[in-house]
């Protein structure tokens, strides 16, 4: 695995790559889910490239992103036992020269949901992934479904920016319990971990949204949101400030 940590040096390798190029952006912590991207990668194209970059501009809560886990020596070691090709970890005054004026606007979806209740954040996550597909050129990238409203996003930003990307969506990965595998997940304590199990057990019941708010809000949840949207039940909420989110399928309740 060859670590790359600018731009500028990641375009001179990028000159020489002329396979095809499978690329998973994330944000460090790697967990399981973030393997399952690595692999479906690996087994698509010839170069699989992994990002780790805590994108500042995403965050609109600033305890959220100063107590972001950040596990960098666990995810190389995970990285290289993957056979990952190039690890790029850019620093942000080199993804952002331009010190964050020029962003990613959506009018329509971005505003509902997760939009409505994270002002600016999926400005920061368009104009990062706009960023790190222009520097990276991917042939495919590979985006878990556990975030259902940015892979749509970033689907729609692709095409209307005609960007030679296939979006790849992956299946949420879960614990043994149904609670999607999350990096904010390893800021629960052990109890605050038992009591989060209860989150999608409710979502994949047939209670009506109703229902399962006031379950969850009695169970010492707070409640941003749990809508039924677009045949999908979408839900986000926080437990002792953490945040959780879940999506799923209505057909599979």
């Amino acid at each position: 695995m060859k670590l790359i940590n600018t731009v500028e040096d990641f375009q001179k390798v990028r000159k020489t790559l002329d396979k095809s190029i499978g690329f998973v952006p994330t944000m460090g912590n790697l967990h399981e889910g973030h393997s399952s991207l690595l692999l479906k990668s690996k087994t698509a194209n010839d170069i699989t490239i992994l990002s780790i970059f805590i994108n500042p501009t995403q965050f609109n809560n600033e305890d959220d992103f100063k107590h972001y886990p950040k596990t960098l020596a666990e995810d190389c070691k995970l990285a290289e036992s993957l056979k990952v090709d190039y690890l790029f970890m850019p620093s942000p005054s080199d993804i952002y020269p331009d010190k964050y004026t020029f962003k990613v606007s959506e009018l329509n979806t971005s505003s509902i949901l997760e939009g409505k209740h994270r002002p600016g954040h999926f400005e920061g996550m368009l104009t990062i992934v706009l960023k790190l597909l222009l520097i990276i050129r991917p042939t495919r990238a590979y985006f878990g479904e556990k975030d259902f409203q940015q892979l749509i996003l970033v689907r729609k930003m692709v095409e209307a920016f005609f960007i030679k990307t296939e979006i790849i969506g992956c299946p949420t990965i879960r614990n043994k319990n149904g609670l999607p595998l999350s990096s904010r997940n390893s800021r629960l304590s052990a109890e605050q971990f038992e009591r989060a199990q209860m989150f999608p057990k409710l979502l994949h019941t047939s209670e009506s949204t109703e229902m399962i708010v006031n379950q969850l809000i009695s169970a010492g949840f707070e409640v941003d949101y749990i809508e039924d949207y677009q045949n999908r039940r979408f839900a986000a909420v926080s437990l002792d400030g953490i945040r959780l989110i879940d999506n799923i399928s209505l057909e599979a309740i």
